[in-house]
């Protein structure tokens, strides 16, 4: 596994970080069957929750579902989640392996720790591709308002980890702690390619972490079976206002209060820890969406 130094330098260096084999195979197998039953719900509309295509962010027009299909399953973690399966993607989330990825890149405590996002990237009807973006910095930012966010401490991390085989996701390495450079910010936004840009190949069990406002975008070959679990956790030492606009915009602030995480076992105080730190944040009611679609 991974040295701490190692998934710092990492992170530093690239923007991202990958480990293999993060979960064994048994762990994934148990995901997968309830990944499969998440995404069955998704399609067949009996989960109003989800990412429809072709839309990239926030608020996702649950009517779409059945004319363009749907890209992504949110909230994984919701108390109208069937019990068994949410309690499966509880101990995914709550896994004493994200903890220490997470504590480690963020420098912090697990009693620092807030629960945010855990949503289930899969396979759409049809391929489509998404625009070139920063997540929480708007593509009309001028160099100087980039720099001026991405100099900013890093307040959460982000992770995929891949159920199957995963080439979804294309970053340009270093992009996190730079602006665009002119050829960046006059290409077309679903170009195929930047200069420096690297897909991430995984496996399943890999993690991948990532600041979020690395340059990237995500690939969705409809041919391809794909449910890679998409999550995100903070911390409390910083008050960032654009972190929470980008965390609530999803809508888990009108619903994390009523969270049960009782049958977690020994993950279950913590859970509930970070559950109360993210009740602490606000609804979410009023703090916008982070870009426009």
């Amino acid at each position: 596994m991974i040295s701490a130094e190692e998934l710092c330098a990492a992170l530093a260096r690239d923007g991202f970080v990958q480990i293999t084999r993060a979960f064994t195979d048994d762990e994934v197998e148990k995901l997968r069957v309830a990944a499969a039953r998440a995404t069955r719900r998704g399609r067949d509309g009996q989960w109003k929750y989800v990412r429809t295509v072709p839309r990239q962010f926030p608020p996702w027009p649950v009517e779409d579902i059945s004319d363009k299909g749907i890209w992504g399953v949110q909230h994984l973690l919701h108390p109208s989640m069937p019990a068994e399966d949410r309690k499966v993607f509880g101990e995914s989330y709550f896994n004493k392996k994200i903890i220490a990825f997470v504590t480690t890149l963020l420098q912090c405590t697990q009693n620092d720790l807030i629960m945010e996002l855990y949503n289930m990237l899969v396979t759409p009807p049809t391929s489509f591709s998404l625009r070139w973006h920063r997540d929480d910095i708007p593509p009309g930012a001028s160099p100087e308002e980039e720099m001026e966010r991405l100099a900013r401490s890093m307040t959460h991390a982000q992770w995929n980890l891949a159920l199957y085989p995963d080439s979804s996701l294309v970053v340009v390495p270093g992009s996190h702690k730079r602006p665009r450079t002119p050829a960046e910010r006059d290409a077309d936004p679903h170009a195929v390619d930047l200069p420096g840009a690297s897909t991430i190949l995984m496996d399943p069990g890999d993690i991948v972490l990532y600041n979020n406002n690395i340059l990237h975008r995500g690939v969705y070959d409809s041919s391809v079976q794909r449910m890679t679990l998409h999550g995100s956790m903070g911390t409390t030492s910083h008050d960032d206002r654009a972190r929470a606009r980008n965390i609530l915009q999803h809508g888990i602030g009108d619903w994390a209060a009523e969270c049960d995480f009782g049958d977690l076992g020994e993950m279950a105080c913590l859970a509930k820890e970070m559950q109360r730190r993210l009740v602490d944040m606000g609804s979410g009611r009023d703090v916008g969406f982070s870009q426009p679609d």
